[in-house]
């Protein structure tokens, strides 16, 4: 617990060499470019920063606060640990998803996580680029859940690394067999499946929001197979967007003060 964000640092930096290997070796369409990674890098590395100097608390922290005095769902009426870690992964994962959603279908949530979907390409990196103010909003109402829930330190820690592997991986930029992204994608959302979601037509892009389980968007009805241009052929991004100085780390970072149309104008039918 102790050495929470020192493992999170380890994790994303190995996990960025294999995925980025993985992505050279085998590539789904070929997107990677060193111009991306240095923007999607240095936003992530200014979202962290941000966060740290304004919230400087993380889910685990909050976590063991909430168990020792007490409070919430889980602490209140503890349950075998095993039983309520399972619970615990499960209960986050549907809250991200819903936040996802919210993030999509509120403006003036859409103007900060737009510039996620502004990348117009789609590989590894892409998973880390969320600007600062989402980044803050994000944590907040993840420890909002840890609270309410009672979620266990081990629980939140397990969940922080999950989701951030699933993030990486989600946007790789890689080619799994057909039979392992179908058989995959019963449980978990693949590369393929997220892919659909950074497409330029609004219906895919309000689609496939799950970070993790893939039956929230089964289950809620969110859910679309496959992008109708093709995984190879599809154009990522946003029609507004497209072109190079729109990719910079300031355009990134200053995306949000631009008083653009909302995501139902942005988007191709």
């Amino acid at each position: 617990m102790a050495h929470a964000a020192l493992i999170k640092l380890a994790l994303t930096s190995t996990l960025l060499a294999v995925l980025a290997a993985w992505q050279r070796l085998a590539p789904r369409r070929g997107d990677a470019s060193v111009a991306r990674w240095r923007v999607n890098l240095a936003v992530i590395a200014v979202a962290t920063l941000t966060a740290r100097l304004l919230l400087p608390i993380g889910g685990v922290v909050v976590a063991l606060w909430a168990q020792t005095h007490g409070i919430g769902l889980f602490n209140r009426w503890p349950l075998p640990p095993t039983v309520a870690c399972v619970l615990s992964l499960v209960a986050l994962d549907a809250a991200i998803y819903w936040q996802h959603r919210a993030f999509h279908a509120w403006p003036v949530l859409w103007r900060v996580h737009r510039v996620h979907h502004t990348d117009t390409g789609f590989d590894t990196s892409l998973g880390l680029r969320f600007h600062p103010i989402e980044i803050l909003l994000s944590l907040a109402f993840k420890l909002g859940v840890v609270i309410a829930l009672g979620i266990a330190p081990v629980a939140i820690l397990l969940y922080e690394m999950l989701l951030l592997a699933m993030s990486l991986f989600t946007h790789a930029d890689v080619a799994l067999p057909q039979r392992v992204d179908a058989a995959l994608r019963w449980l978990i959302v693949t590369p393929d499946w997220h892919r659909v979601h950074h497409s330029i037509h609004r219906k895919e892009t309000d689609s496939n929001y799950g970070n993790w389980l893939s039956a929230w968007d089964r289950i809620f009805r969110t859910h679309t197979a496959q992008p109708r241009d093709g995984h190879c052929a599809m154009r990522i991004g946003l029609p507004l967007f497209p072109e190079p100085e729109q990719q910079t780390l300031i355009a990134a970072l200053t995306l949000p003060l631009l008083a653009t149309p909302p995501i139902l104008e942005n988007h191709d039918a």
